[in-house]
């Protein structure tokens, strides 16, 4: 969510004002997720909800890596006679330096710290590698030229910018509100305030990381490696709720530490008040 703009960016998109207007609309998403997150947790039952989410959530993470691996892999090539027009003031000092500037494309050109300035004819094919000044851009753009300094052109970006959005509609309905709900019933009585706040600080804890390494990450990784590395997370997710989270639809507080004391057993159908959903999850 803080960052909806900046992947919207890596997405190729170019306009900043566009970036930005398009996260928004992955900020109603976000609320028209919870809303049925509302409608659908006492129907379907919190273990259920959270499976489904994080495995939606796998599928756009790594539609997403392929997204941006692609982008990534097809970016438009480095024009040594169009770059070296601009002036060596204007060139990537990086891509001067290069021993072999032949191999560079506009992704390497960002990972520089510089900026893609495409080509008159089209945003796909060979642009120039410069510095990324306000006064290069001023000349990028007064040649009518695009200018690209987070993410490269790409044809399937607008892809990107769908399953963005696919995301937040899994994410926002599942482990986005259930796990605060679970929160809530699955803790007896005598615990519930202390290990409540655990939980909170540690969701917050583990926000605050996400929020202060995505950037660098995207650095090291590049966008590709990162959605990547944070499905494998998801996959872990995934498999720690199957096998430790219980369902605690319709239990009395009493019931659930019951269950939890006598030990959770994903395959086991004989917990009381067992519903339909969890057997059918056990078969």
């Amino acid at each position: 969510m803080y960052y909806s703009p900046t992947i919207v960016q890596f997405a190729g998109i170019a306009s900043k004002s566009t970036a930005l207007a398009l996260s928004l609309v992955t900020s109603g998403l976000n609320a028209v997720g919870s809303i049925l997150s509302m409608l659908c947790i006492d129907k379907y039952g919190r273990r259920k909800l959270m499976l489904l989410s994080l495995i939606a959530i796998i599928i756009c993470l790594l539609t997403l890596t392929g997204v941006f691996y692609q982008a990534a892999t097809t970016a438009p090539p480095i024009d040594n006679v169009d770059t070296l027009s601009f002036g060596a003031n204007a060139t990537c000092q990086a891509y001067l330096d290069a021993p072999n500037v032949s191999s560079w494309n506009c992704m390497k050109c960002l990972k520089a710290e510089c900026a893609f300035c495409a080509n008159t004819g089209g945003n796909h094919l060979p642009g120039a590698c410069l510095a990324e000044t306000k006064e290069v851009r001023a000349v990028c753009g007064e040649q009518k030229r695009v200018w690209f300094s987070d993410g490269c052109p790409s044809k399937i970006g607008v892809l990107a910018v769908i399953v963005l959005g696919l995301y937040i509609l899994a994410y926002s309905p599942g482990m986005g509100s259930v796990p605060w709900v679970l929160n809530s019933e699955i803790y007896p009585l005598r615990f519930r305030g202390i290990c409540g706040g655990i939980a909170a600080v540690s969701n917050w804890c583990a926000n605050l990381i996400v929020s202060l390494t995505f950037l660098s990450l995207i650095h090291a990784l590049g966008a590709a490696g990162t959605f990547l590395l944070f499905a494998g997370f998801s996959t872990i997710g995934l498999i720690a709720i199957y096998l430790l989270v219980p369902e605690t639809k319709g239990l009395q507080f009493e019931e659930v530490e019951k269950l939890l004391q006598k030990g959770f057993n994903p395959c086991d159908c004989t917990n009381p008040k067992a519903d339909e959903e969890k057997a059918s999850t056990c078969k």
